[in-house]
């Protein structure tokens, strides 16, 4: 079984493959957009998919940084190195955390979910990356030569994350299936924008990959009533008063 790192490696040298960089062009423009109007402090990229500020420059945050695996950086310089599903960062305090195909490369995702709620502010936003099971890329097995990203751990459709993230009480707000194309070793063509948004519309189930975007719903105070038994007892008007008058004699 390869090491981390000689995984890792693979992984930078499928990036810098034909089909590879395709990928990534799809990828930040799309990532551009799902940042634009995000803004905040803090900003943490969990996991190395390309090059360190492949997608973080695009980032509207104050700052921003990469977290990697020990051994998970081959080729990038990440800001902090650490597990991801025990993060070294402080409960409520990020505004954007971005994984970009961290889950399926991770034995341990819900635990990286678990500890992404955790370290997000309240309104804070979470941008993913995935590979889709089925699809075009789903019947790789059947394509001699097929330049797939080097093995990774079950894929997780993105229904079953969304219903993750319902369960972690984050709010989806988007999902976009993307990268309709074979995954050939020299099918690097320059990607077109017409056929994306054709894919998109009308046949998004063979798409590749999709990106989903959420949201950590925010807290808020619920004003708690009084019990009634607790209540002064308020004086009823129209008592006739006691009068003498209305009295027995004796």
């Amino acid at each position: 079984m390869p090491s981390e790192i000689e995984r890792r490696t693979r992984i930078a040298g499928w990036l810098e493959s034909p089909v590879g960089l395709a990928l990534l062009q799809t990828e930040r423009q799309l990532v551009e957009d799902a940042f634009d109007g995000i803004f905040g402090e803090e900003c943490v990229q969990l996991g190395v998919w390309g090059e360190q500020r492949t997608f973080l420059k695009y980032s509207r945050t104050q700052r921003s940084n990469v977290l990697a695996l020990p051994g998970d950086h081959a080729g990038a310089k990440p800001n902090a190195v650490g597990e991801l599903h025990r993060l070294p960062i402080a409960s409520d305090s990020v505004d954007v955390v971005f994984l970009p195909h961290t889950l399926e490369y991770s034995a341990r995702p819900h635990a990286i979910l678990r500890e992404v709620h955790r370290v997000l502010r309240s309104d804070g936003h979470l941008v993913l990356l995935g590979f889709k099971p089925g699809g075009l890329w789903g019947v790789r097995r059947l394509i001699p030569g097929a330049a797939m990203p080097p093995a990774t751990e079950p894929l997780i459709s993105d229904r079953r994350l969304k219903d993750w993230l319902s369960l972690l009480d984050l709010r989806i707000h988007g999902l976009t299936r993307y990268f309709f194309r074979w995954p050939l070793p020299g099918n690097g063509r320059p990607v077109s924008s017409a056929w994306e948004h054709r894919g998109q519309r009308w046949w998004p189930e063979l798409a590749a990959c999709y990106m989903l975007t959420a949201q950590k719903r925010m807290m808020t105070m619920t004003p708690i009533k009084k019990a009634p038994w607790r209540t002064r007892p308020k004086v009823v008007g129209g008592l006739v008063k006691p009068s003498a008058r209305n009295t027995d004699t004796l």
